[in-house]
């Protein structure tokens, strides 16, 4: 039984490589890096700051958000097909300029891979 769940595991590695590399994320070290974005947006409710409203960000078209001026470029995003999911936003959070370019938001980023993952699990608890 030991070598079939070994076998199991790594040939699972092998048919997704990058499950190996996901990360679960924790949600209360979310919190605290989302710090970093409160001074422009809300996730635990459905307000719009400078940024737009976060509060179920998740499933989002990008440039959607009610009531909120975005950028042509994040509007043309959507328009293009540009949904917000763990990917995409693991993409944007890690360089929002690269993901969109021409957007307005001025934050350059997170660079360490286990704050985003801890900040989208604080943020999956406000897209429920």
């Amino acid at each position: 039984m030991r070598n079939f769940v070994v076998a199991l595991a790594f040939s699972t590695t092998l048919l997704c490589p990058f499950a190996a590399f996901a990360q679960e994320g924790d949600a209360a070290a979310g919190a605290t890096v989302f710090k970093k974005c409160a001074t422009c947006h809300i996730a635990e409710s459905d307000t719009n700051k400078v940024g737009p409203s976060l509060n179920h960000v998740l499933g989002r078209t990008a440039g959607t958000h009610p009531n909120f001026s975005y950028s042509s470029a994040m509007v043309d995003a959507g328009k293009g097909g540009l949904v917000w999911n763990e990917t995409t936003l693991r993409d944007y959070l890690h360089n929002p300029k690269a993901k969109v370019k021409g957007t307005k938001m001025a934050f350059p980023g997170l660079k360490d891979d286990t704050d985003i993952s801890n900040l989208l699990a604080y943020l999956k608890q406000y897209s429920q």
